[in-house]
């Protein structure tokens, strides 16, 4: 089995009930869900003029491979009600791989390790709850260490 660990987040609606939709909704196509970090809060990244966003990291055990896990993410993202119409735009639910084993992947559908992942405090925070000693395959630092380092200077709340 592999392990992949995914970001969920949106910032429109009811948040929770999209979030947690979207972790069924991955337990049922795509594997089992052994992880869950908690929910945390940030203000959006790259287009700040939109509402706060609510994020969650989830560890999952998967048979699929890289594209298939990322073609049944995307059908997920569609069935949920996603419309991909501006880049950093609001949305009801996003949902990335973060790191996938120790792969380092580039294709047209998928890149792993999430490209910016490193830059990001808000899924960075979520990840180190539940993987801080996880090693990223490229930057060769763990994810503790990658939060501590991080550049990105948006606060990052964890809810209880």
């Amino acid at each position: 089995m592999n392990k992949a660990y995914l970001l969920t987040g949106g910032n429109t609606g009811d948040r929770y009930s999209y979030l947690q939709q979207a972790a069924e909704m991955i337990q049922a196509n795509c594997g089992k869900i052994e992880k869950r970090s908690s929910f945390f809060e940030t203000a959006a990244w790259g287009k700040t003029d939109q509402p706060p966003f609510l994020n969650q990291a989830l560890l999952l055990r998967t048979s699929l491979t890289p594209p298939e896990l990322m073609t049944r993410l995307l059908g997920i993202e569609e069935r949920m009600g996603r419309k991909r119409m501006e880049k950093y735009g609001p949305r009801i639910i996003d949902i990335d791989i973060l790191l996938y084993n120790k792969e380092v992947i580039k294709s047209t559908l998928v890149t792993i390790p999430h490209p910016e992942l490193a830059g990001r405090r808000f899924a960075l925070s979520a990840l180190a709850e539940i993987a801080p000693r996880y090693i990223h395959p490229v930057l060769k630092k763990n994810i503790a260490r990658l939060l501590k380092e991080c550049p990105d200077t948006l606060p990052v709340h964890r809810l209880a």
